[in-house]
């Protein structure tokens, strides 16, 4: 099969990148990716820690120059990092400063030199079948489970989610040297695979530019925007999207928002789209496949999958085939087939919850929470059953204004009794991670503080 070029920017004065208000076009990326691979250790594997998102993409187009896979582990905590190191042996880390790598040798990302760069050279090309990152689930034995990626894969991947946004080229009008294009702002790390795809390969493989901030604060955000001259495409996350909506920021002209990593109710995607005159689609996906399907929220509850892949009944299990997903692969969520390229997701697996015999989703769960008035963050959560077999859901919740009382009957007229949880901790925020996803470990240790302050007569408001 053809190589599969790391870009597709028509020319080397194109913009590939906005740092800040700057531009970098693409002689200059080409320049900054062959000096950081000349840089690099003879290594099989890498961990790659920028920070910056243009300096991660450098990092990722110099590793694969040098013939090394980015490992994209789902947290940089020492335990996983000793795991990683112990899985793959000369383990090293890219890092803009020095980190905690816990033993793991650290390759700092080198500054540009002074003097002027050389040429850049051509753009460079790789076997579909290299492969170049991997990316892991938890696994059920507590160790990380590898899913190797391939360039082409990802690569196709990320032209497909253009092609159903409208990004590819050949959808946009505008000059060729990508200022009057489109531009990628991320509130999500390109370390993360939703990060990945859409907000690195959708702008390397769509001729592109991204931001290389991850702006965190409504403020940060707008600031992001407002250096990019074109075109602007957020790609966020329901916790961020909802922090932008609580905020009286006033955000520049959107083209397109793109949200994943948790299913967003169709009121607060209205809500963002009245609000920023924008579309809102979401991407639908799971670590084992990557990109999966699409939807306008505000159309309905119908996801369709991306170009080429289709949805195949095996017995009870649905599996997903074709465009950049190579191999069978299947689903982790209960989903729904309407047809071979539509599905409805009716919950995770791991979310499905059974109480007195009744069955819901944690999910089904989380959305009601979050539509009580008063409830600013909220989450359910099954820690497990007690030494008397007995199954009890507990509830975090962000709500200062709410007393107990309020919030109890107000998931009363939501939610079947037998759900209200018991314990239910009112806290001062929830301990999300980067793209705003709770850790089971995370909500244990939470859980744990919680119960030991409240043995202690700390104020958590728990529910006799």
């Amino acid at each position: 099969m053809a190589a599969v070029p790391f870009l597709s920017h028509c020319g080397p004065d194109e913009v590939v990148a906005f740092r800040g208000r700057r531009t970098v076009r693409v002689s200059e990326f080409l320049c900054d990716v062959r000096r950081v691979a000349e840089s690099l250790p003879v290594r099989s594997h890498l961990v790659n820690f920028c920070d910056d998102r243009y300096r991660f993409v450098v990092g990722l187009g110099a590793a694969l120059v040098r013939g090394q896979v980015s490992l994209l582990p789902p947290t940089q905590t020492p335990e996983m990092l000793a795991q990683m190191q112990q899985a793959y042996p000369g383990l090293y880390a890219l890092a803009e400063t020095p980190q905690a790598a816990h033993g793991i040798e650290q390759v700092l990302y080198p500054d540009s030199p002074d003097a002027a760069p050389a040429a850049p050279g051509p753009v460079p090309e790789f076997a579909p079948e290299q492969v170049a990152v991997i990316v892991f689930t938890s696994g059920s034995t507590g160790r990380p489970t590898p899913h190797p990626k391939t360039w082409g894969a990802i690569a196709g991947g990320a032209a497909g989610e253009a092609l159903r946004f409208g990004l590819c080229k050949s959808h946009r009008s505008g000059g060729s040297t990508g200022i009057s294009g489109m531009a990628l702002v991320g509130t999500v790390p390109p370390q993360h695979m939703y990060g990945l795809e859409s907000t690195v390969l959708m702008a390397l493989r769509n001729g592109l530019a991204l931001h290389a901030a991850r702006p965190f604060y409504p403020a940060d955000v707008r600031a992001a925007l407002e250096d990019i001259p074109g075109g602007r495409v957020l790609v966020t996350t329901p916790v961020h999207l909802r922090a932008l909506l609580a905020d009286s920021v006033e955000l520049p002209a959107l083209e397109l928002i793109v949200c994943a990593t948790a299913p967003l109710s169709p009121e607060m995607a209205a809500q963002a789209e009245a609000r920023f005159g924008a579309p809102l689609h979401e991407v639908y996906g799971f670590t084992e496949a990557g990109m999966v399907a699409t939807r306008r929220t505000i159309d309905g509850p119908l996801w369709h999958t991306l170009p080429g892949v289709r949805l195949l009944e095996r017995g009870d299990t649905v599996r997903v085939q074709g465009g950049h997903v190579q191999s069978e692969v299947a689903f982790s969520d209960v989903v729904e087939v309407r047809d071979a390229e539509t599905f409805v997701l009716r919950g995770r697996n791991a979310d499905l919850v059974n109480v007195a015999g009744k069955r819901s989703s944690l999910a089904y769960l989380n959305h009601h929470l979050n539509s009580i008035e008063g409830v600013e963050d909220g989450v359910f959560f099954m820690p497990g059953e007690t030494e008397a077999g007995v199954t009890r859901l507990t509830a975090f919740v962000v709500a200062p204004g709410l007393s107990r009382q309020a919030l109890v009957e107000a998931l009363r007229v939501r939610i079947d009794p037998v759900y209200l949880p018991r314990p239910l901790y009112f806290v001062e925020s929830l301990p999300r991670n980067a793209t705003g996803k709770l850790a089971r470990e995370t909500l244990l240790r939470l859980a744990a503080d919680c119960a030991r302050r409240k043995a202690s007569g700390g104020r958590t408001e728990d529910p006799a």
